[in-house]
């Protein structure tokens, strides 16, 4: 994995670039002040070294008040600057959050099933805010070199070709190719860097989510172990890293004096000629002022490796996985029924992966009761995402009520069918917070008559705060069985008219699972249901019974 981000080109930080586009004015702007920022810091050092020089030679050359306003003006732009090109950073970070958020939610079935939690936290939250970085210490410091260079070069020519080809050499050394050799430097570090924190990001994840079953087989110490190794890891190349940006920034500064030590020479005429006094102190307090960029330039060129992998992390995780592809497009003419058909469907969930389906026919009347039913790797969920359209398959076709399923707008599908998987989420807010995340607008009545029909509403008036009880993270405070009628009233709310039931009973005991399939029998009446289980229970009303196996699909008695 990171070898592959490794040898990735600037394509994710062209991407990442791309997605801040609504935010160009505001990033522009920055830019902008900062530029003005630092017209004023080199008027202002530049007038100071007159000022300086006039008074040895007993002359006024620039004014106390020309020097004062100089100095408000720069403190005020470098003001601006801060807020200016944070502001629109900070949106900028904002805007590329939601849509990774958005790209994830496509994949919610089938994508992140091959991603780490952990790892996708790393890159929403470490390696998104790596890449403030790239505005803030690249581009922006960059736009400033860019304009000081010309200025410098043209400042030292009045002193001389020779000298102005000197101190533009060592400025450009300094602002344009330390920066690159130092982020070829770390190249292989930088690419290191994003992969251990994730790694340790899991560990730490791994170690408070599994704390029961760890205590259970006394492995605290094993997996305390772990954890500081991965941390030790991740510490010892940040060490690397940082005496790589130390040795850039020295490289950096040691050119700034070469270049002071340039313009004194020719102050005392040992070199490129003798030049004025009060000229060589206007140029000598300007290369100063330039020479501010320089330092942090440099040192951004190692960062420049970190923020080139963290794009690439964050883009990755942000595509479709192959076979997943959701096409988005809307139709003139809506699904009148229900009924679903697959015909001769082929898919796998990636190109260097087996076939899930091939050639897979399948019929589901609508307001029927269908089971299907399979061994653990059989396609179960995989035909449920197929149904969601989460994935598309790469041949054949799935039609709803005779309109081709890839065709249909994405909110119309939505609102005709719900989904209820074998690994619910119950999030950490209230009854009422969970059951409208089914349906927003529903009143207290409905959510009531969902409670009730899923077996639970006594369960919840029972509750200190009835729908105002706050449920722990993952339902903590509830048992299986009751956050899994929760969950399955906030799939009743739905007014979808086809439910897919992606093993419904998972984690339930055999008492509690009867008892949940004979709530359901009663709670689904009247909508086509997919029930996909890998064995039935003897309580379940079927009208069909399909098993998967070997990617067909095969009818069984009902």
């Amino acid at each position: 994995m990171t070898d592959r981000v490794s040898r990735l080109s600037s394509r994710p930080v062209l991407t990442v670039l791309f997605l801040w586009r609504r935010r160009l004015p505001g990033l522009a702007l920055g830019v902008l002040a900062s530029l003005a920022a630092l017209l004023a810091g080199l008027a202002l050092v530049a007038f100071s070294g007159l000022r300086l020089a006039g008074t040895g030679a007993g002359l006024v050359l620039a004014s106390a008040l020309l020097l004062r306003l100089l100095g408000i003006g720069r403190v005020l732009l470098r003001y601006g600057e801060r807020l200016l090109t944070h502001d629109a950073m900070f949106r900028a970070l904002a805007d590329l959050r939601v849509w990774f958020f958005r790209s994830l939610a496509r994949t919610a079935a089938g994508g992140i099933g091959f991603r780490r939690s952990g790892d996708l936290l790393s890159r929403l939250v470490g390696d998104v805010e790596a890449l403030d970085g790239l505005y803030l210490r690249v581009i922006v410091p960059l736009a400033g070199a860019v304009l000081a260079f010309p200025l410098l070069f043209l400042l030292a020519l009045r002193q001389g070709p020779a000298l102005a080809v000197v101190v533009a050499a060592l400025f450009a050394a300094s602002v344009f190719l330390l920066p690159i050799l130092a982020a070829r430097l770390v190249r292989r570090d930088a690419g290191l860097l994003s992969g251990r924190a994730s790694e340790l990001r899991v560990s730490v994840l791994d170690l408070v989510g599994g704390l029961r079953e760890i205590r259970a087989f006394n492995a605290e110490h094993r997996m305390l172990a772990a954890v500081r190794s991965r941390e030790q890891a991740l510490l010892s190349l940040q060490q690397v890293l940082a005496r790589k940006a130390a040795l850039a920034g020295a490289a950096s500064f040691l050119c700034q004096q070469m270049a002071v030590l340039a313009v004194l020479a020719a102050l005392a005429g040992l070199a490129f000629g003798r030049i004025r006094p009060m000229e060589g102190a206007l140029l000598l307090f300007a290369l100063l002022a330039a020479f501010e960029f320089a330092v942090g330039l440099a040192r951004a060129g190692v960062l420049a490796g970190h923020m080139r992998h963290a794009a690439a992390r964050v883009v990755q995780a942000g595509e479709l996985p192959p076979g997943t592809t959701v096409q988005r497009l809307g139709t003139a003419v809506l699904p009148q029924g229900h009924a679903l058909r697959l015909r001769d469907v082929t898919f796998r969930w990636q190109a260097d992966r087996p076939a899930v389906f091939e050639h897979l026919t399948l019929d589901i009347p609508q307001g029927t009761r269908v089971a299907i039913l399979g061994p653990s790797g059989s396609g179960k969920s995989s035909l449920a995402a197929l149904l969601l359209r989460v994935a598309v398959p790469q041949g054949g076709q799935i039609t709803l009520g005779g309109v081709d399923l890839a065709s249909v707008d994405e909110a119309v599908l939505r609102s005709r069918i719900a989904w209820l998987s074998q690994s619910t989420h119950l999030f950490a807010d209230t009854v009422r917070a969970n059951l409208l995340l089914g349906r927003p607008d529903a009143t207290d009545a409905q959510l009531w008559s969902a409670l009730d029909q899923a077996g639970i509403g006594d369960t919840v008036r029972a509750l200190p705060e009835a729908l105002e009880t706050w449920l722990g993270e993952g339902g903590t405070g509830l048992s299986g069985g009751q956050a899994r009628r929760i969950a399955l009233a906030r799939t009743l709310l739905s007014p979808a008219p086809i439910l897919i039931l992606d093993e419904p009973a998972t984690g339930l005991d055999a008492e509690a699972e009867q008892a949940f399939l004979s709530t359901l029998n009663e709670a689904v009446s009247g909508r086509t249901v997919i029930l996909i289980a890998h064995r039935l229970t003897g309580v379940e009303r079927l009208d069909r019974i399909w098993r998967l196996a070997g990617g067909h699909a095969s009818a069984a008695a009902a």
